[in-house]
């Protein structure tokens, strides 16, 4: 019989209390017994995953289980999160990591089992209880990955029911555990919608946003290389993560090259009349959302679907429009292999479309850019809205980190303010603590004090109290 909110809420408390009071070696032993439980099992928590959602490729989902177990693991191990983790004497300033308390980790049907892993991992280093609360269509495989990491938790140490999870969802169920009031802290990943309600709910949040990634392959870029890393990067899990490539952008002088390389790596691209198709199956035109339907699927399945006649060794749909916008549905983000393509005169056109499309629901997650150029690199990036720009880097890989880059390995990316969450960083163990700070008495030379009345003296400037300080120190 499923426990009542109020029942899950008061066992994560008194597991909270419990887990506080061990040392960073107990913890630290918890940590690396779930990280090898989870390891240990990626191929069968990748298979099950693949088969109860129907969505990506079981072997590419290894892969994200590694990435959320080992990288994880492995960034996160030396981290100091119990007691002191820094003093300075010259400051005066200790700083002391307390645990923030009972984490609500919302699990999309993308990646399921690996965001279970993630989510577990980074809570118990921090010695943070945590509930799992799955999508509807992954809740058999989320609950093993759970239960293989619970029990290996509870064989190294840790309290009882320092990770639970739901085994049914209903939205007035989320809704009840995301408003109690002993719920410290949600972890949301998923739907705009979800996070949005996460947001209302009145408990704190870290949240993610949509990653509308655009792609410039820039004139002086290896475009063969170029055109691999996208290929490989967009048919990664049947493009899946939130991360992955949504539309090329490239200038006039080397498109042909470009569509060249596409077309050698399998990539199909479409007519007028076919992207017209295509757009009726890949965006909701009330939502203006991506169908559910095609999410996860392969590129010859969907054009099946949509009534192209695409070869079946298709690796990706490419439709060349010409702006951005509702109006353009295949503009918008879209977690399957189809891509947006835009041929554009020049530079400086191109980073105007890249912002474009980053503005057209992307703002503030990535942006990728192939150059050898490092000036028109970092004018592109100064340009983005994007918590990560990837360069020379398949998206995906490069911005969930560890593989291709020295970025904290994560399953959960912030979009910053401009995707209404609150860091642009990669969550990981260190934004799951309260730090305290000891601040010890010590001399400020840049306040004087030896006449206040100075302060009260209206005719007084700032330069005057400059001339001050360095007349006496």
């Amino acid at each position: 019989m499923e426990k009542s909110i109020d029942e899950i809420i008061q066992n994560a408390t008194m597991a909270a209390a419990e887990y506080s009071q061990l040392n960073q070696e107990q913890t630290d032993k918890i940590v690396k017994s779930v990280f090898e439980a989870a390891f240990n099992k990626r191929v069968m928590l990748a298979k099950m995953a693949q088969t109860e959602t129907n969505i990506g490729i079981w072997e590419h989902k290894v892969l994200k289980n590694v990435v959320a177990s080992q990288l994880v693991y492995e960034d996160i191990k030396n981290l100091k999160t119990v007691g002191i983790i820094s003093e300075d004497d010259e400051s005066g300033i200790v700083e002391i990591a307390q645990p923030m308390g009972t984490i609500l980790a919302i699990i999309p049907v993308t990646n399921p089992t690996s965001t279970v892993i993630f989510k577990i991992l980074i809570s118990l280093k921090s010695r943070n209880p945590i509930i799992i609360c799955p999508s509807k269509k992954a809740i058999n495989c989320c609950s093993e990955a759970a239960r293989i990491c619970y029990e290996a938790a509870i064989a190294a140490g840790a309290p009882e029911d320092c990770i639970q999870w739901l085994t049914s969802v209903t939205r007035e169920q989320t809704q009840e555990l995301m408003s109690h009031k002993g719920l410290s802290l949600i972890l949301a990943t998923g739907g705009s919608g979800l996070v949005k309600s996460a947001y209302s709910s009145g408990t704190p949040t870290i949240g993610v946003g949509a990653g509308n990634v655009p792609v410039f392959i820039e004139k002086s870029a290896d475009v063969s290389f170029s055109v691999e890393q996208i290929v490989f990067s967009k048919t990664f899990d049947n493009g899946t993560i939130c991360a992955s490539e949504q539309a090329i952008v490239v200038e006039k002088e080397i498109a042909k090259e470009v569509i060249a390389e596409f077309k050698r790596c399998k990539a199909y691209f479409l007519s007028n009349e076919e992207i017209e198709l295509l757009n009726k199956i890949a965006i909701d035109p009330k939502t203006h959302l991506m169908n559910a339907e095609i999410v996860g699927r392969p590129a010859y399945e969907i054009a099946q679907k949509a009534g192209i006649n695409a070869p079946e060794g298709v690796s990706i749909l490419m439709a060349p429009i010409k702006t951005v916008g509702n109006e353009f549905p295949l503009s918008s983000e879209i977690l399957a292999p189809i891509l947006a393509f835009y041929e554009v005169d020049n530079f400086e056109k191109a980073i105007n479309m890249c912002i474009d499309l980053n503005y057209h629901g992307g703002i503030g997650h990535s942006a990728s850019i192939f150059s050898n150029d490092d000036v028109k690199i970092k004018y592109f990036a100064t340009h983005m809205n994007a918590g990560r720009i990837c360069v020379n880097t398949p998206s995906s890989h490069g911005a969930v980190g560890g593989m291709f880059n020295k970025l904290s390995p994560s399953l959960t990316l912030g979009c910053g303010t401009g995707g209404k969450n609150i860091t642009t960083d990669n969550i990981s163990a260190r934004h799951l603590l309260n730090i305290q700070r000891i601040s010890r008495r010590r001399p400020n030379e840049r306040f004087i004090r030896f006449d206040k009345s100075l302060y009260l003296d209206e005719t007084l400037k700032a330069e005057d109290i400059n001339s001050i300080y360095n007349n006496n120190f």
